[in-house]
């Protein structure tokens, strides 16, 4: 059919950016905080012209910046190893990270302090915004509805570069045009003032954008670039993904407020796109889903279950051998690899895991055996983390393999905590505690507070347990331990900086809870600082 052959192409479009991206961006220096040519897939004279134009520079962003979050696997190694759940086996720079010694001397550790990708994936977005209009003036096929909802995803796309890089750097410059020469050198921008500026573009993009892609979505009906529904769930982003990425923004500021409103719109809005055009599936789901790679996994498949995120899809030409949370953690029987690069040592589990009925890891009755679906081999020294296990390849060599696993920002039972976490912040526990329940339905576990201990605190210690538990190997970790620290307000001793012990509010009033920048970026500004805890 003609629309296979149209997601063959935004495939290979989307792989070429993916390649760049992984092989090239983590190996160049600083120089300029972005670079014009890597961001395009043609020249500057023929780049804003048709119809096709339109739709390699869209994808273009979307390949860009999975590319800045996931090189050198960065997602996992800043999201899952400080304070995390993970013990390293031999390398060096795990230790260092899981250490909190951010500053390793370490090729790895230095290219993913590097922001510079995430500056190419601006870039590209807001060339976009500036010239992709040219294409309706020239091409009758590029309409201005679809030029505006192309427009509304490429301020998405760059909300959520801001975003991410503010989890990880703190206060980072704020650039909103494009630039063709030698880049200025701007200072940092105060986080507040880059957050707000998230959240008024995704606001805006919100009202543009369809809930799904080439459907019977009445904000923009009919086929997309050419392609089915089925061609694009999971690998744009739409409104429901705005509005998570809003709530998320607004959890990281502490606006529960706005954590409930944005989350109860996502949640609402579940039910009335469920089923629509033929099998929508976005719904949540259970251990086989999530384990096993059956068809509503939202790791093994672009699925409508993948909310925010990026699919590297076998069937679409997308797998890689960089980019993977399987390159640190399998071994063998999967791979032909003899011990993982990191995994969770078996008291680490037992604590995490404490419910007998816990599908995730718990003793099948049935068999008297330990449950596999997160951890093979449990009763050996390194337990295999396999939770995800997505093969792009048959595998013949330990040195080169291929994956296929998405990454996974947000799906309906994360969404679902964190809306959970804001109402308990808000004091309505009962609610916070339902959806909860909500939540974790389908792992076979439930929460019931004991006479007595039906209060927000308690609340808010189960649910970040329960993101503990179903995000594990996610990349949410760290994020989650700073904004449960902020919540609680701890006061106890949060870290050890050489001989001085620090509160947890002391720890982040030094931007320790930030990742250094690299030397290679101040280098080439040196109007850009490190935060007082890495000086």
């Amino acid at each position: 059919m003609k629309y296979s052959n149209d997601i063959n192409k935004i495939s290979k479009i989307i792989t070429l950016v993916l390649i760049v991206g992984v092989i090239t961006f983590g190996n160049l220096s600083c120089k300029k905080i972005d670079d014009e040519k890597s961001t395009r897939l043609a020249t500057e004279s023929t780049n804003w012209k048709t119809f096709e134009d339109s739709r390699a520079n869209l994808l273009s962003i979307y390949g860009l910046l999975r590319s800045a979050t996931v090189a050198d696997n960065a997602h996992w190694l800043m999201g899952d190893l400080r304070k995390g759940d993970f013990t390293a086996t031999t390398r060096s720079d795990l230790k260092a990270i899981i250490n909190g010694d951010l500053k390793a001397e370490s090729p790895v550790v230095n290219r993913i302090t590097n922001w510079r990708a995430f500056y190419a994936a601006i870039n590209a977005a807001s060339l976009f915004i500036e010239r992709s209009s040219e294409i309706v003036k020239l091409d009758p096929r590029y309409t201005p509805l679809n030029n505006n909802v192309d427009i509304a995803q490429a301020r998405m796309l760059r909300a959520f570069a801001y975003f991410y890089m503010v989890r990880i750097w703190g206060d980072v410059p704020l650039v909103t045009s494009s630039h063709d020469g030698q880049f200025i050198t701007p200072p940092r921008t105060n986080q507040a003032t880059v957050l707000s500026y998230c959240t008024n573009e995704l606001l805006a993009a919100a009202k543009v954008v369809p809930f799904r892609y080439g459907g019977t979505d009445p904000i923009l009906p009919g086929l997309y670039y050419g392609v089915p529904w089925n061609g694009w769930n999971g690998i744009i982003f739409g409104r429901l993904s705005a509005y998570i990425l809003l709530a998320h923004v607004a959890a990281w500021q502490g606006d529960y407020l706005n954590v409930e409103n944005y989350a109860k719109f996502v949640m609402d809005n579940v039910p009335t796109q469920s089923g629509v055009d033929e099998a929508f599936n976005l719904e949540y789901i259970d251990m086989g889903n999530l384990t096993e790679n059956v068809p509503n996994s939202p790791f093994a498949f672009k699925r409508a279950t993948l909310m925010v995120g990026f699919p590297f899809e076998q069937t679409t030409g997308l797998s890689t051998a960089n980019g993977h949370i399987e390159q640190l953690t399998l071994a063998k029987p999967y791979v032909p690899k003899e011990i993982p690069e990191m995994f969770v040592t078996k008291d680490s589990i037992l604590k995490i895991f404490t419910s007998p009925l816990d599908l995730r890891f718990s003793i099948d009755p049935s068999t008297g055996n330990y449950r596999t679906n997160y951890f093979y081999n449990f009763q050996s020294q390194r337990p295999i983390f396999n939770k995800i296990k997505c093969f792009g390849s048959s595998i013949t060599r330990s040195d080169y393999m291929l994956f296929s696993s998405s990454l996974v920002f947000s799906r309906l039972e994360e969404i679902t905590l964190l809306r959970a976490e804001a109402l308990a912040v808000l004091n309505k526990t009962s609610d916070a505690i339902a959806y909860l329940n909500q939540a974790s339905a389908l792992r076979g576990i439930s929460y019931a507070p004991a006479p007595g201990q039906n209060t927000p605190e308690n609340a808010i210690d189960a649910i970040f347990a329960e993101r503990r538990r179903e995000l594990m190997g996610e990349g949410w970790r760290w994020y989650d331990i700073v904004r449960y620290n902020r919540i609680k307000k701890s006061n106890g001793i949060f870290i050890t900086k050489g001989n001085t012990p620090l509160t947890f509010a002391q720890f982040e009033a030094q931007g320790g809870i930030y990742w250094p920048v690299s030397r290679d970026v101040i280098s080439a500004n040196p109007s850009i600082t490190q935060y007082p805890y890495w000086q």
